[in-house]
């Protein structure tokens, strides 16, 4: 994978998302980062991001208020959004779709599985 593809990495545990951001620089991924929603959206207008792994639990606002900001947005609705959080289930699911996310992966994710869909996702 191309370091073009860039993605923000929106997950409030420190731990995993330095965990995320090297798993992914290693595929070869462009990799932000940010620790709320206020961040995310700081790291969208300085970086453009293709994909955003989102965190549905940040600690200044809902996960789904993000996304559905990402994509009522015509500069940023073409962003692809991959949920990812701690609960399952088909409303959690349901919920992720609805506001706007491409795909919804719970935690604690295989870090091989992540990459294998990746590219499958921006198609």
């Amino acid at each position: 994978m191309s370091t073009e593809i860039s993605i923000l990495i929106v997950e409030d545990d420190l731990f995993l998302r330095q965990a995320f951001r090297m798993m992914l620089e290693d595929a070869g991924y462009f990799v932000r980062e940010a620790g709320s929603g206020a961040e995310t959206f700081l790291a969208i207008a300085e970086a453009k991001p293709h994909i955003i792994l989102l965190d549905l639990g940040l600690p200044d606002r809902s996960g789904l208020d993000v996304a559905r900001e990402v994509k009522a947005n015509p500069a940023t609705a073409g962003i692809v959004i991959i949920a990812l959080t701690g609960s399952v289930g088909a409303a959690e699911k349901r919920a992720c779709l609805d506001a706007g996310c491409k795909a919804y992966f719970a935690k604690p994710i295989s870090p091989k599985e992540l990459l294998r869909k990746l590219p499958e996702l921006l198609a």
